[in-house]
């Protein structure tokens, strides 16, 4: 039976690692169990040597329809009967494991085979690329039941310009594809049939890259792009002297003028 079966898939394909979320028939919704298996299996990946990329996506129609109402709301059996309790924890468990894909040194994919809702859509916001199905959709729709998509709007409204963000939480509507590209919130949109191929290319194209390079470069990218640009350039500087002065550019730089593939440490 369903319930009997994992939450998250955990399928490696060379030095990518694919994470499926598995309650296609829920429509994968992030509740406490799930949140508890992605961050499981995003921190098994992370300190996993033989993982250099992790993709994520979800199985079934819809990518993932946000939070479980049904637990939200108390309705869920054997669930935590105090409302703020229960909430706070669901939140705060929610925010740790979005922020450990921002955190992991390894570059997180997002493969949106189908509709990416609410706290569904903020995951997608959380990874460092996306590529969706051209049939896909995204919204943020808590305006629609009396309240409103605050937190994922921390990723979203990271992703791209404002005035689009407020528009997503303040309409609740579904937005295309299309739309979610022009936005910024996806890199682009391929036929459904091409997904998994496309993201399968992407991920063991930078899996061949200098793990080392792209962990400290990523460590970087996000400390800097929330400070001011003068305070960005100073972190983005040292950054890049340490990057500069190691073993593994030492060995990329040789590799350039030897005109080789160069051999990388990993991490």
């Amino acid at each position: 039976m369903q319930n009997n079966t994992p939450f998250v898939l955990y399928e490696m394909s060379g030095h990518v690692v694919w994470l499926t979320m598995n309650r296609p028939q829920e429509r994968n919704p992030l509740s406490s169990k799930m949140i508890r298996a992605l961050t499981e299996a995003v921190d098994r990946a992370t300190h996993d040597p033989d993982v250099r990329v992790i993709v994520l996506t979800g199985a079934g129609p819809v990518f993932s329809a946000g939070h479980d109402l049904k637990e939200m709301s108390g309705k869920t059996e054997g669930c935590e009967p105090d409302p703020e309790k229960r909430i706070s924890t669901i939140l705060a468990d929610c925010a740790h494991m979005m922020l450990s894909l921002v955190r992991s040194p390894k570059p997180v994919i997002a493969c949106v085979q189908g509709t990416a809702s609410a706290a569904g859509c903020q995951l997608v916001s959380m990874c460092d690329l996306a590529i969706a199905q051209s049939e896909a959709k995204f919204c943020a729709p808590g305006v629609n039941i009396g309240t409103f998509c605050t937190t994922p709007l921390v990723g979203i409204g990271r992703n791209m310009h404002r005035k689009h963000a407020m528009e997503l939480a303040l309409t609740g509507d579904m937005f295309s594809a299309e739309d979610a590209f022009r936005f910024g919130l996806i890199n682009r949109a391929v036929d459904a049939t091409a997904l998994r191929e496309e993201v399968e290319s992407l991920a063991q194209k930078i899996a061949a890259k200098s793990a080392v390079g792209i962990s400290s470069g990523k460590r970087a990218f996000y400390h800097q792009i929330e400070e001011t640009m003068e305070q960005a350039y100073k972190i983005a500087s040292l950054d890049m002297l340490q990057a500069m002065m190691s073993e593994e550019c030492d060995e990329g730089v040789a590799a350039f003028f030897e005109k080789r593939a160069p051999h990388w440490k990993g991490l």
